[in-house]
C-alpha cells in the first residue's frame, strides 16, 4: 500500500526528518526534501522521550487510516520495559494485569481475544485458549515499535474486531553500520516476603552491516529474573444467586441448596429480589518467580535496490514457579443469620453460620511449574518487479507451547485441616472480606490433618504455517491496486489429566504430623486493605482469624506420602501413590482442533486533490473461508460416591469417547478509507468496515467434559461447538486530527461498531452417562424430613438407620448413589453459541500530545469513552449478550528532557468493566473494578562516557491493588494485593 502524502509544509517537511532505527519513512524524507530549498529547511533533530513521540506522531500523520504508534526512543529502548505497558499509553488501549505486570490489551472496549497481535505483519501462536496474544511473554528490549491499526483494510488480516496490533522487531539493514547495546539492571519487588530482593535483567543487541551496506545481521537476547508475591482474599468458586422467594428450609417447591431461610436474617431479600450467598472466603498468600528469556537473529540480504530478503528467527520463553498458602472456611448452608443490603440486587453484609457439628478450617498449599516457549522461523522477500510492480513473499512456521515445569506438575494443591470450626462469618462492607471461624485462633498444629489434593498436568501446543503473497501496483497517472492471497493453518492440541484424591474428610489421625510441620503466622497483618468490623450485626459474637500455618508443600506432601501408601498399593500419578501428577494424557482430556483460512483480497488506492487540498481513498474487499475440524476424547464416568458434607466425587468408567465436529464459514467484507487535509497540518478521515472476531480456541472444541466433583446441587460441565460462526462487526470511523508544532498534536474522534452473532453461553441440563446421585433418592428425602438440611447430619442419620443398606458404606463415610433407586445425577453443561441479538458499541477518542518549545517539558494526554447499548442487568439470573471489557480510559504523561536527562511520570486508569459473564456456580457476572497506577522512571546520559546512561524506574508508586466482583461490589469475587517495583539500571550503547 503506498503511504499517504500531504501537503508539504513546513511542519511536514520536519516530521519527515526524524531520527530513530525503528522507524523508516524515506519517501516522506524525499518528499520533504524536494519540496523546498535545502536552506529553508528547519532541521530538529530529536532523540530519547521526543524522538519517540515524534516518530509515533509521524506515523499516525502519514497512515492511510486511523493508527497510533509507539517507537523506540533509541535501539533496545522501549518506553517502558514492559510492552503493554507502553501500548496503554494509546487513547483507547487499556490493559489486563496479571501478577502486577501488563499481559493483555482491550482496545476501544474490545477484549483480547477481539483483538489480532501480529509480529511483523505475522499472526502468533497462543497456548490460553484464547486468540489473545500474552505481552508478558515478550521482551520491550527486542522492539523497534508497535502500530495500532484502529480501521481495517482489506489487506489486513482478519480478526481484530477493536484493532489490529502490529509488534514490530529490529531489523539491520533499516540501522545501517554497526550498532550495539548493552543493557543490566537490578529489579526490586516489595510484593515478594520470600524472594531475593534484588533480580537481574540483562539485554544485549549486535547489527551489522557488510558488502556497502547490502548484507545484515542482528543479533539480540534477552534475560530477566522477578520474584514476586501477592496477597489475596478471595470467594472461592463465587457465588450462587437466587430469585429472593428461594431458601434452604428444604421444604415446598422454593426450596434449595444455598437459598437463604426467612428466619434469622436482618433486611432480608424481598420476593420480587434477586439475591447471592458466597461459596467460601480465602485468604491466599503467594509467591512467584518468573525468569523470561528472548532472542533474535535476523539476516537481511539486498543485493540490489530492487531486491531484499530477510530471515529472521525469534524465541521466547517464560518459565514460572509459583507457590502458594491458604486458609479458607467453606460455607455448608447450614442455618444462617445474615445482614442483607436493598434490593432488588441484594448482598449480605455480613454472612453467618453456625453448625452442631464441627466443620474443617482448610489449609492448602501449592508449589508447580509451567513453561510458555515459542519459536518462529520467517522468510521475507520484497522484489520491486517494476517501477509499476512490487511483489511481496512471506511465510512463517511458528510453534507456540505450554507445558509443565515442575515434578509436581503445572497445578496442584495439597489441603490439611483441622476439624475446628464451629462456626463461620464474613463480614463483606469494606473492601476486603474479613473472615471469622469460631475456634480459628485456637487451632494448634496437632489439630491438622491431610485431606485431599489434586496435581494436575496440562499442555496446549500451537502451530501456525501462514503464506502471503502480496502486490502493488502502480498506474501511471494516478492510484494503485493492492492484492494479495494467504492461506493459514492453525493446529492446537490440548491435553490435560488431573490425578485427584478425594479425602476431604482427612486421612490418617489429627497428630500424625510432629509440630514443626505447621509453623504458625498472622494473617490480618500481611494486608494493607480496609475492611468491616462486624459492627453491623450487634449481639453476635465474631473472632477475627488471624492464624495460619504456613507449611512447606514438599515436606509435607513427602510426609503423607510414607504414611498414607499402604505397602503394595497401585495408585493414579507416575509415582503411584496418588501424590504426584501424572504424564499419562491417554487417560483424561485430549483435543485437537485444525482451523484452516484462505484468503484473497483486492484494494484500489486513489490520490488526487481538491481545490488544492490533497485527498486520498482506499476501496477495498476481502474474501475469507475457514474450516475448523476438532476431535476429541474425553473421560466416561459410571458413578458417584457422596464423601463429604458438600462433594459428590464422580468414578470413572476407565473409558474415553471419541468425538470428531466440523465447522465452516465465509465472509466477504468490504473496506472504505478516505482521508484529507482540509487546511495546512489539519486531517479528516473517514472509514466504513466490516470485520469478524472468531471464537475463542477453547469455544471450538469438541467434546463435553464434566466436572469429577458435583454438589448436593447437581454436576457442572462444559462442551465446545466447532460450528460457531465469528462475531461480526460493522464499523464507521471518524477523526480529525491538528499537527500544530513538529511535536505536537491534538485529535478526536468517533467511532461505532454494530456488532451480531454475539457468542454466548447456554446453559443445558444433561444426565450424561445416567449416574445415580446419591443425594436425591429416598433414604436422602427420609434424612430431610428427620433432621432438616444440614449435610453432616443427613449423612449421620443415613448410616445411623440404613448401615447395611446398598450404597451405604459406614466404615469409610461413603453414601453411593444406587441404580433403580436414586434418580440420575444432573449436569449444568455451559455449551457456547450464537446469538441474534445485535449490539451497538460507540465511543469518542480525545489525545493530546505537546512539547512546550525548548524547555524539556511536554505532555501525552488522551480519554476514550466507551458506550455500550447492552449492558449486563444484574437482575436477571441467565447468561446475556453483553461484550466483555468496555470501559472507559485515560492516560497522562507528564515528561522532562533536557541536557541528557529524561524524567517520566505516567499515570493510568481503567474505568469497571464486565470482564466475565460467568463464575463456576452458573451464569453470574464478574466485574473488575476501576483501577488506575501511577508509573515512574528518570534516566541521565553520563557526559564522560558517550552512550551510557543511567536508568531508575517505579511502578505502582501508590500501592493500589486490584478487585473483582459479582452483581453488587459487596459481592467480591477477587481482591489482589500487589505492591509497588523498582529497577535501577545502565544502558551502553555504541
Amino acid at each position: 500500500m503506498k503511504p499517504h502524502t500531504f501537503r508539504k509544509t513546513r511542519l511536514a517537511t520536519s516530521l519527515s526528518l526524524i531520527l530513530g532505527m525503528g522507524v523508516s519513512l524515506p519517501s516522506l524524507a524525499q518528499d520533504a526534501l524536494a519540496a523546498e530549498p535545502a536552506t529553508d529547511i528547519e532541521v530538529i533533530a530529536v532523540t530519547g522521550i521526543r524522538g519517540s513521540l515524534t516518530n509515533s506522531m509521524a506515523v499516525k500523520r502519514s497512515s492511510t487510516g486511523i493508527v497510533d504508534a509507539i517507537s523506540a526512543e533509541d535501539i533496545g529502548k522501549f518506553p517502558d520495559t514492559n510492552l503493554a505497558e507502553s501500548l496503554q499509553r494509546i487513547s483507547g488501549v487499556s490493559i489486563d494485569r496479571v501478577n502486577g505486570e501488563g499481559s493483555k490489551v482491550s482496545v476501544r472496549g474490545f477484549g483480547a481475544d477481539y483483538n489480532l497481535v501480529t509480529l511483523n505483519g505475522r499472526q502468533m501462536p497462543v497456548t490460553t485458549g484464547s486468540r489473545s496474544f500474552d505481552f508478558a511473554n515478550i521482551a520491550s528490549d527486542l522492539i523497534s515499535g508497535a502500530e495500532v491499526h484502529k480501521t481495517s483494510f482489506a489487506s489486513n488480516p482478519t480478526g481484530g474486531i477493536g484493532s489490529t496490533i502490529d509488534i514490530q522487531t529490529l531489523r539491520p539493514l533499516s540501522a545501517g553500520g554497526d550498532r550495539a547495546l548493552l543493557s543490566i539492571a537490578g529489579v526490586h519487588d516489595t510484593s515478594s516476603e520470600r524472594g531475593s530482593s534484588i533480580t537481574p535483567e540483562l539485554s544485549g543487541i549486535y547489527s551489522t552491516t557488510f558488502d556497502n551496506n547490502k548484507f545484515g545481521v542482528l543479533i539480540a537476547a534477552s534475560y530477566q529474573e522477578r520474584d514476586s508475591g501477592s496477597q489475596q482474599a478471595n470467594v472461592g468458586t463465587g457465588w450462587r444467586s437466587f430469585p429472593g422467594i428461594t431458601d434452604n428450609d428444604w421444604s415446598g417447591d422454593n426450596a434449595d441448596w444455598g437459598g437463604v431461610p426467612q428466619q434469622n436474617q436482618v433486611n432480608r431479600p424481598g420476593p420480587n429480589d434477586v439475591y447471592s450467598v458466597p461459596q467460601t472466603t480465602i485468604y491466599k498468600f503467594e509467591e512467584q518467580q518468573r525468569v523470561r528469556t528472548n532472542g533474535q537473529l535476523v539476516l537481511q540480504y539486498a543485493p540490489t535496490d530492487t531486491l531484499k530478503t530477510t530471515l529472521d528467527y525469534t524465541y521466547m520463553r517464560n518459565d514460572i514457579d509459583t507457590q502458594y498458602n491458604d486458609v479458607s472456611a467453606w460455607f455448608t448452608f447450614a442455618p444462617s443469620q445474615n445482614v442483607w443490603t436493598d434490593g432488588p440486587v441484594a448482598s449480605p453484609l455480613i454472612y453467618s453460620e453456625t453448625y452442631d457439628t464441627a466443620a474443617d478450617l482448610s489449609m492448602a498449599a501449592g508449589d508447580y511449574g509451567v513453561r510458555n516457549q515459542s519459536g518462529s522461523l520467517g522468510l521475507n522477500i520484497e522484489w520491486q518487479a517494476s517501477n509499476a510492480l512490487k511483489l511481496t513473499f512471506d511465510a512463517h512456521q511458528s510453534t507456540a507451547e505450554f507445558k509443565p515445569n515442575n515434578a509436581f506438575g503445572s497445578d496442584n494443591t495439597l489441603s490439611t485441616a483441622a476439624f475446628i470450626r464451629t462456626s463461620a462469618a464474613t463480614d463483606f462492607s469494606g473492601a476486603r472480606p474479613l473472615l471469622s471461624v469460631g475456634g480459628g485462633n485456637s487451632v494448634q498444629p496437632s489439630d491438622m490433618m491431610v485431606t485431599g489434593s489434586v496435581f494436575g498436568n496440562a499442555t496446549n501446543k500451537s502451530e501456525i504455517g501462514q503464506y502471503q503473497l502480496t502486490g502493488e501496483y502502480v498506474f501511471e497517472q494516478r492510484g494503485s491496486i493492492d492484492f494479495g492471497i494467504a492461506l493459514n493453518n492453525v493446529d492446537n492440541r490440548s491435553r490435560s489429566v488431573n490425578v485427584q484424591r478425594n479425602d476431604w474428610g482427612g486421612v490418617g489421625q489429627a497428630g500424625d504430623f510432629d509440630e514443626s510441620f505447621f509453623p504458625a503466622e498472622t494473617i490480618q497483618d500481611k494486608f494493607s486493605t480496609s475492611t468491616g468490623d462486624f459492627s453491623l450485626a450487634p449481639g453476635q459474637t465474631f473472632e477475627v482469624l488471624d492464624r495460619i500455618f504456613m507449611w512447606n508443600f514438599g515436606m509435607l506432601r513427602d510426609r503423607a506420602e510414607m504414611l498414607y501408601t499402604p505397602a503394595g498399593y497401585v495408585g493414579a500419578g507416575d509415582c503411584g501413590t496418588d501424590f504426584c501428577p501424572s504424564t499419562d494424557y491417554a487417560s483424561d482430556v485430549d483435543r485437537y482442533t485444525k482451523e484452516k483460512s484462505q484468503s484473497v483480497f483486492l484494494q484500489y488506492n486513489y490520490e488526487s486533490d481538491f481545490n488544492g487540498r490533497q485527498y486520498d481513498f482506499h476501496i477495498g474487499m476481502r474474501y475469507e473461508k475457514t474450516n475448523v475440524t476438532s476431535t476429541s476424547a474425553v473421560a466416561s464416568y459410571d458413578g458417584a460416591n457422596w464423601i463429604a458434607e458438600t462433594e459428590i466425587e464422580l468414578q470413572a468408567s476407565g473409558l474415553r469417547e471419541l468425538q470428531t465436529q466440523k465447522g465452516s464459514y465465509n465472509y466477504f467484507l468490504p473496506s472504505i478509507n478516505f482521508n484529507i487535509e482540509i487546511i495546512d497540518d489539519v486531517i479528516l478521515r473517514a472509514a466504513y468496515s466490516e470485520t469478524i472476531g472468531r471464537p475463542d480456541y477453547v469455544a471450538i472444541q469438541g467434546g463435553t467434559v464434566v466436572n469429577t466433583l458435583a454438589n448436593r446441587g447437581g454436576g457442572g460441565g462444559s462442551a465446545g461447538n466447532p460450528s460457531l460462526l465469528p462475531l461480526e462487526s460493522k464499523n464507521i470511523d471518524f477523526s480529525a486530527e491538528w499537527y500544530f508544532a513538529p511535536s505536537s498534536y491534538v485529535s478526536v474522534g468517533y467511532f461505532r461498531k454494530n456488532t451480531s452473532n454475539f457468542i454466548s453461553n447456554t446453559v443445558v441440563e444433561s444426565t450424561i452417562y445416567n449416574i445415580p446421585n446419591p443425594v436425591n433418592g429416598p433414604k436422602y428425602a427420609e434424612a430431610i424430613a428427620a433432621v432438616g438440611s444440614d449435610a453432616q447430619a443427613i449423612r449421620n442419620w443415613i448410616f445411623a438407620n440404613y448401615p447395611n443398606a446398598p450404597g451405604v458404606d459406614v466404615a469409610n463415610g461413603v453414601i453411593s448413589g444406587v441404580a433403580g433407586e436414586d434418580n440420575d445425577l444432573v449436569f449444568r453443561i455451559d455449551t457456547p453459541s450464537n446469538s441474534s441479538v445485535s449490539e451497538v458499541i460507540d465511543g469518542w477518542e480525545f489525545a493530546i500530545q505537546h512539547v512546550f518549545g525548548d524547555s524539556g517539558f511536554g505532555i501525552l494526554a488522551n480519554y476514550t469513552l466507551v458506550n455500550s447499548e447492552n449492558d449486563y442487568n444484574n437482575f436477571i439470573l441467565a447468561d446475556q449478550p453483553a461484550i466483555l471489557g468496555i470501559s472507559d480510559t485515560a492516560n497522562a504523561v507528564l515528561f522532562y528532557e533536557k541536557n541528557g536527562f529524561q524524567a517520566r511520570i505516567a499515570y493510568n486508569w481503567r474505568d469497571q468493566f464486565l470482564s466475565s459473564r460467568g463464575q463456576e456456580t452458573g451464569a453470574n457476572p464478574q466485574y473488575t473494578e476501576a483501577y488506575s497506577q501511577i508509573d515512574v522512571s528518570a534516566s541521565y546520559d553520563l557526559p564522560m562516557v558517550q552512550g551510557l546512561s543511567l536508568y531508575v524506574e517505579a511502578l505502582n508508586i501508590t500501592n493500589e491493588y486490584q478487585r473483582i466482583h459479582g452483581r453488587a461490589k459487596e459481592q467480591v469475587l477477587s481482591l489482589v494485593e500487589t505492591g509497588p517495583r523498582y529497577s535501577i539500571g545502565a544502558r551502553y550503547v555504541f
